[in-house]
């Protein structure tokens, strides 16, 4: 029983002791390029050759070989008049850089072109109230592009394409002004004032915007100055008027179906919404614009320059 015990501590330290030296080796080597340098060396077997190849000076290669075995604490190379040996470790190093050579120029072949095909996925970001409109357009663009996935994200939060965090962004309000993105018109909605049929049985309706004396209103959580009719009922309507504030227009159109009070509606996405009535002709002033946004980048893309074609396609047919 002591052998085995004794067996096993010998086991354990030598496996900590592998541990211990691959976690320094991995501490020490963080510059993959370094390994590169010395990966060309040891396949050409000078250091003119890999500078060559490299574009650089053969002092480069020199000192960055150097660096490299100072941080692993072994020798690559045998350095001789006609150039350079491997040493024991090197030709694992050679081994091994070679097949990692060999998988990176496969991956290179697989990500040289993947923009130029209509697979893959498209994030699609806007404001969840267009979704109504939006979700059967986009429907309608996988039926011609089956390879294609959509991630639709139905956020007020303003993605930041820049970072990725989406392909196309369609945004109500100001055009946004960031020189980095791509910005294509889609279309101007009116807006009006809504209420309910019961609600207007009972405190009756507007002849205009000024007519606001004795009603109740509800509006949005946030300023949003950015939407004219929002900016509207922030500016003229006492805050002892409004009777209720939502975090998003879905919550706000529920609240007017709920005969809460008057709501501020985009006209388009009240064309199919039978239990609210307009109480009076959409202002010119209240009007809001749609943006399609991209980002410089990846607006030339196939992927994206297909979806938003056909955005600004299907969009231009739906407002005639």
């Amino acid at each position: 029983m002591k052998a085995q015990s004794k067996t096993s501590n010998i086991k354990g330290k030598k496996a900590a002791s592998k541990t211990q030296l691959k976690a320094k080796l991995q501490a020490k080597f963080q510059d993959w390029s370094d390994m590169h340098f010395a990966f060309q060396v040891a396949r050409l077997g000078t250091l003119s050759a890999a500078a060559e190849v490299l574009n650089v000076h053969h002092s480069t290669v020199l000192r960055r070989i150097d660096a490299l075995e100072q941080r692993l604490n072994t020798h690559l190379f045998q350095r001789h008049a006609r150039g350079y040996t491997l040493t024991e470790a090197g030709q694992l190093m050679l081994a091994t850089a070679s097949r990692a050579q060999e998988e990176f120029d496969r991956l290179v072949g697989q990500l040289a072109g993947i923009d130029d095909q209509l697979t893959g996925t498209l994030v699609v970001t806007t404001v969840n109230t267009l979704s109504l409109h939006l979700t059967p357009i986009l429907a309608k663009f996988q039926q011609q592009h089956p390879e294609i996935r959509m991630d639709y994200v139905a956020d007020s939060r303003i993605f930041k394409l820049e970072y990725g965090e989406a392909h196309v962004s369609i945004r109500p309000g100001a055009k946004p002004k960031d020189p980095d993105y791509v910005v294509q018109h889609l279309r101007t909605t009116p807006s009006t004032l809504y209420a309910s049929p019961r609600y207007i049985k009972q405190f009756g309706g507007m002849k205009d915007q000024h007519d606001i004396a004795g009603h109740r209103f509800i509006t949005h959580i946030m300023q949003l100055s950015n939407i004219p009719i929002i900016d509207w009922l922030s500016k003229h309507i006492p805050a002892e008027q409004v009777y209720y504030r939502a975090s998003d227009f879905n919550t706000m159109i529920d609240a007017a179906e709920s005969d809460i009070g008057i709501t501020p509606i985009n006209c388009w996405l009240a064309e199919n919404n039978r239990k609210l009535v307009p109480l009076f002709p959409p202002p010119k002033e209240w009007n809001t614009e749609l943006w399609l946004v991209t980002h410089r980048d990846i607006h030339r893309t196939p992927k994206v320059q297909a979806l938003t074609q056909f955005l600004k396609e299907m969009i231009r047919e739906n407002n005639k």
